[in-house]
């Protein structure tokens, strides 16, 4: 410390002062004003980078997802209807396509175009109900227009199509049949990644609104159900089937920790909601916009 004699009185410069213009220096700094032979210590706290969002700390990867054009070619080619979406998705539900199980990953293309048609031709909907497919390889496939990185309203499960997404399972998964750990683990991946997005924990519920008086709930009632869900969660139906329903809490598992977050033990999903009798698979009802 050097002392400057100045108008009969001196003022004390410390090393102190010199740290606010060093690089690297701890977030906090505390500079010392000398000024009249008295210290006055004046603390400057910068701020510390705010805090990652829940959603930000627990977002999964994007998964590789096969686009439309892979299985749409121009042999079904149609006016499509402009897309509707949603703010974000909260929840998905889980389906099987019920189509025979025995195919070749490679088939897995002109499977989902032969749903489309169904879906568009017969039922006279405007697009493939589901947001996303997965075959048996673990092969993710993008359904339903309007980009898989959106919120698009699909046409899968009736009453509770908005906020939410679907993901069909190609094959039919009623009990006994096995469930390949491909298809599992790449519904999981979907999941994480949709569900990231907005924050949602994969084994924890989420807030719907029922829109349809056909699905479980009549129209308008706000029901808790599981953030991954089984179609016969909201819709009385036996799809996924009691194979694939079964393998839901793992896949919830999965999910979550693909979305970094450690394992929950001892705290099993709780079902927020009536266990009703499951009837036939019946999808949901026609409708031209394809969002009953």
């Amino acid at each position: 410390m050097r002392v400057f004699p100045r108008a009969g009185r001196r003022t004390r410069i410390t090393a102190l002062t010199l740290l606010g213009c060093l690089p690297g220096v701890a977030a906090v700094l505390t500079l010392v004003l000398c000024t009249r032979d008295v210290d006055r210590p004046v603390a400057i706290h910068l701020a510390a980078p705010a805090p990652a969002s829940p959603a930000a700390l627990f977002r999964a990867p994007r998964p590789h997802i096969e686009p439309r054009s892979v299985w749409l070619d121009a042999t079904v080619s149609r006016v499509q209807p402009p897309p509707r979406y949603d703010d974000q998705v909260v929840a998905v539900f889980v389906h099987h396509t019920d189509s025979p199980n025995g195919y070749s990953c490679a088939q897995s293309p002109e499977i989902i175009r032969r749903l489309y048609t169904g879906q568009t031709g017969d039922r006279a909907w405007d697009d493939i109900g589901y947001n996303f497919l997965v075959d048996r390889c673990g092969t993710i496939y993008e359904g339903r227009a309007g980009g898989a990185d959106r919120a698009v309203t699909g046409a899968h499960t009736q009453g509770f199509n908005h906020r939410t997404a679907g993901i069909a399972a190609l094959g039919t998964f009623t009990a006994g049949v096995p469930v390949p750990r491909a298809m599992t683990d790449a519904i999981a991946a979907v999941a994480a990644w949709k569900l990231g997005l907005a924050g949602v924990d994969p084994r924890g519920s989420a807030r719907l609104v029922s829109s349809n008086g056909l699905s479980r709930y009549r129209e308008g009632t706000a029901v808790a159900l599981p953030a991954v869900a089984g179609h016969q969660d909201g819709y009385r139906t036996n799809c996924p089937g009691a194979a694939l329903a079964d393998r839901l809490p793992e896949i919830r598992e999965t999910a979550a920790r693909l979305q970094g977050r450690g394992t929950r033990a001892g705290t099993p999903l709780r079902m927020l909601m009536g266990t009703a009798p499951a009837t036939s698979l019946g999808p949901p009802a026609k409708a031209s916009t394809g969002t009953p």
